[in-house]
């Protein structure tokens, strides 16, 4: 049996990966232009926040929705619109989530859902500063993401042409009128999110 070239074996990897150079990008520079979709299964919140000076709870807001207009040669003309469904809060811990809910903290029988609007991205290469207004319990008040953009091609499953970000943020619950346990509990909130866009 003749041993395949190094070279040509190499080359036959490649066309056979989904994952193949040639359909992805980190260069945001390269990233198709124009309207995207979240990924509802891939976008999230983690949140942290410090309990009594103990310890750090942490807890995740899953199956965000949105949309994101795309110009990375312009990002000034780039937008970012998302919803949070605050009653899918989770912790792993069932009692902990029905306080979260509750009307001391997320109140969601009130407040559903939380929103985020950009009104401005400004971008540096992969890194970008999003601020934009958040509105939670019903208050509205600005809040500056700081983003890395981490890659852009075809999705290896779906076959759909994808971005994806990374980001973090803190803010205070007092803003947002959760002024429970203060200051025992943290008022600071760590936030990280991830997140896939669609193209449409």
């Amino acid at each position: 049996m003749k041993h395949l070239p190094l070279a040509a074996f190499a080359a036959a990897l490649c066309l056979a990966s989904p994952l193949a150079a040639q359909e992805t990008t980190t260069s945001p520079l390269q990233v198709s232009p124009g309207a995207y979709q979240a990924d509802p299964g891939h976008t999230r919140v983690t949140w942290s926040v410090k309990h009594l000076g103990f310890s750090t709870y942490s807890g995740i807001l899953p199956a965000i929705t949105g949309t994101l207009t795309l110009d990375a040669k312009t990002p000034t003309a780039s937008r970012v619109e998302v919803t949070i469904p605050m009653d899918k809060v989770g912790t792993l811990d069932a009692a902990l989530d029905n306080t979260l809910k509750a009307p001391d903290f997320f109140d969601v029988a009130k407040f559903p859902t939380a929103t985020f609007t950009s009104t401005r991205i400004e971008a540096t290469g992969r890194k970008a500063r999003i601020t934009g207004n958040l509105t939670l319990r019903g208050v509205t008040k600005p809040v500056t993401l700081d983003a890395t953009f981490n890659q852009a091609g075809i999705g290896p499953v779906d076959k759909v042409y994808t971005v994806g970000f990374d980001a973090t943020a803190k803010i205070k619950r007092s803003d947002f009128g959760m002024t429970a346990y203060l200051p025992m509990l943290g008022d600071e909130v760590e936030l990280r999110i991830e997140a896939e866009f669609k193209k449409k």
